[in-house]
């Protein structure tokens, strides 16, 4: 055998760097026919504009101006607006915002929410287990094995999904926000994380070395229970520490002020969330992937016990089937989406046609969702309520109303309006009770599901 020698390393390489150096290079040639092509019209003052000015202002498309209003045939009773600040823990906020109406109902409240923070400090120390388990999991492996590397790429985090904010709640409980409020660090989570993900690669590297040691497993997971002791320590500095028991009392919308009274985290979340999170199916459109099948991604959880994602994936039609139903029943959803694109900041509008590269550019832009997908054009990167959806009058949906957690005064007064036909391109997933989705679609989730990478495209 010679392909683990030397010499077989060095001739692979250089064929590699052989097979590289032989594709085409910019030469002169190329040059003056570019700079033909550019000089093909009088761009002066295009190039003036263009070097001078935000793009995004030389874009917009004004015969989209006042096109779209901010009115809905249905829309849920929301009341007040949360802010996540500089952080990516919309999952959380969503999640939390889907459950909050309830509690007002319960109690008669003119709003409420619960503490992200109490959830954020335990998803930040769940997160660091499964990231060590990952570790120890893998210790037998190279440093250059994609999964290896790809933990150590992706330590920790503030983002995640519908689910881990359900597992959250039935392991730990919730609280109110009062009980456990935001922290400087809850609102900008940057400093926090990179602290705790460089001492995340610290100590995936010490467990390997106590592998490469010969050290018994018992020995290396007695020492991850250490460094997680340390990153317990590191959150309560930014984040505070989490009641174990706590005493809250409120005041309804009559103004009346009830008694005080005192409950674990669990009490308090199996009192107040009077829904069962079994009922709430996980849909997804990714026309990249094969409609009506069932996907799973790995590593896409935060407990080490948790469910990772595990969705429907079906065309857009079902999806805004099923939510048209759920709205109608008074019922919000998770809705997840690329909310960067042809995104309206200040009027909060999300439209296809709001802003016009190729008239400026001279320059086409035409990739459809699929392709956006496969080549990490696009993506789901951000959570918001799904709260409601104005239609013609035969019931098409034209537009739908996302409950943000941008604050108040982003968007329009802390709501998105999305075009139904933004809803088909830049939408991705979408959380519903199963009693709203057709019995066909329900039986899938009896496949075993499609086991996808955690580098998935998608993801």
């Amino acid at each position: 055998m010679i392909r683990n020698t030397p010499l077989f390393t060095s001739a692979l390489v250089l064929l590699c760097a052989c097979q590289f150096a032989a594709g085409q290079e910019i030469d002169r040639t190329m040059l003056k026919k570019f700079k033909i092509d550019s000089r093909s019209q009088d761009n002066t003052a295009l190039v003036n504009i263009i070097t001078n000015n935000n793009i995004s202002n030389l874009v917009v498309n004004r015969e989209r101006a006042g096109k779209i209003d901010h009115h809905f045939a249905v829309r849920l009773d929301i009341h007040g607006i949360t802010n996540q600040h500089s952080t990516g823990r919309c999952w959380l906020f969503t999640g939390l915002n889907v459950l909050r109406q309830k509690v007002r109902e319960q109690y008669n409240l003119d709003t409420f929410e619960y503490s992200e923070n109490y959830s954020f400090f335990w998803d930040q120390l769940e997160k660091s287990n499964l990231f060590l388990e990952g570790i120890i999991a893998t210790r037998e492996r190279p440093l250059s094995d994609r999964r290896v590397e790809w933990l150590l790429k992706n330590t920790i985090g503030d983002g995640g999904v519908w689910s881990m904010m359900t597992g959250l709640a039935e392991k730990y409980g919730l609280v109110p926000e009062s009980v456990m409020p935001e922290t400087y660090h809850s609102k900008n989570t940057g400093a926090m994380s990179r602290i705790i993900r460089t001492k995340l690669r610290e100590d995936a590297l010490s467990l390997r070395g106590m592998h490469e040691a010969g050290r018994s497993l018992t020995d290396i997971r007695g020492e991850k229970t250490a460094m997680l002791s340390d990153i317990y320590r590191i959150l309560v500095f930014h984040l505070g520490e989490p009641p174990e028991e706590f005493t809250w009392r409120y005041q309804d919308k009559d103004g009346a002020i009830s008694e005080p009274k005192t409950w674990t985290p669990l009490q308090f979340y199996k009192e107040t969330v009077a829904v069962d999170f079994a009922d709430y199916i996980m849909l997804m459109n990714d026309p990249s992937k094969e409609y009506f099948k069932l996907y799973e991604i790995d590593y896409d959880r935060n407990l080490m016990e948790g469910d990772n994602w595990t969705y429907i994936n079906l065309p857009n039609d079902l999806l805004k089937k099923f939510a048209k139903r759920s709205l109608l029943a008074g019922e919000a959803m998770y809705f997840s989406c690329d909310v960067g694109k042809q995104l309206d900041r200040e009027e909060g509008i999300l439209d296809v046609e709001q802003y016009d590269y190729e008239s400026l550019y001279g320059v086409p832009f035409g990739m459809d969702k699929k392709q956006r997908i496969l080549s990490f054009e696009s993506g789901s990167s951000h959570g918001m309520a799904l709260v409601g959806v104005d239609t013609t009058l035969d019931g098409t949906p034209t537009k739908w109303l996302l409950e943000n957690s941008w604050g108040a005064a982003a968007g329009h007064q802390g709501y998105l309006t999305m075009t139904d036909r933004w809803f088909d391109e830049y939408g991705f997933r979408l959380v519903v009770r199963r009693e709203f989705i057709d019995a066909d679609v329900l039986k899938i989730l009896k496949q075993k599901p499609v086991m996808l990478d955690p580098w998935d495209h998608m993801f």
